[in-house]
């Protein structure tokens, strides 16, 4: 059997791997840029769901008449169902391991998004300490960018968010 690991795995034994979650505090140096993939393909579904969830009764989101007599013509995916699926998309590499969410700062919503939008989303590690209070941790905060199918950026914000100093024990004591 080849030795070679893949990228993103780890050996936890003779003929068996585990994929990685989450990044640890010394994986994640400032100035780092994450470009994450897939990119997820929003559909009415998932903007019915996310206005139904968040009790957002506005028809821009719901009513197909009522969003064709608007600008936009069609119906618009809501700001926090695009939110969460770019914020959804950097947790497998930037805090999948995490502690705990911090903050979540400076959110702009740059573009509209529709149904049929294909989002991709971009990290760039913009500063972290080790945290004073809670040792073995520290606090990293992230640029995030979410982009559109034509490369239009449709939103950002700004996360901060608690990590472990030593991954591979926090790993190991939870089997991950």
């Amino acid at each position: 059997m080849n030795d070679a690991l893949p990228h993103g795995y780890r050996r936890i034994a003779q003929g068996r791997i585990r994929e990685n979650v989450g990044l640890g505090y010394d994986e994640l140096p400032v100035g780092l840029v994450i470009e994450h993939r897939p990119g997820r393909t929003l559909t009415e579904l998932d903007n019915l769901l996310g206005t139904a969830l968040s009790g957002n009764p506005a028809p821009i989101h719901s009513d197909a008449h009522y969003s064709s007599q608007t600008e936009w013509g069609r119906i618009l995916v809501c700001g926090g169902v695009t939110l969460n699926l770019v914020a959804g998309m950097t947790v497998r590499s930037t805090s999948g391991m995490t502690v705990a969410n911090l903050g979540l700062d400076e959110v702009r919503f740059e573009a509209p998004v529709f149904v049929g939008d294909t989002l991709y989303a971009q990290t760039e590690v913009v500063s972290r300490r080790l945290a004073k209070s809670r040792p073995g941790t520290g606090i990293v905060t992230c640029r995030t960018c979410g982009h559109n199918q034509t490369d239009t950026r449709v939103l950002t914000f700004t996360r901060t968010f608690l990590v472990p100093t030593d991954l591979d024990s926090v790993r190991e004591a939870t089997n991950y």
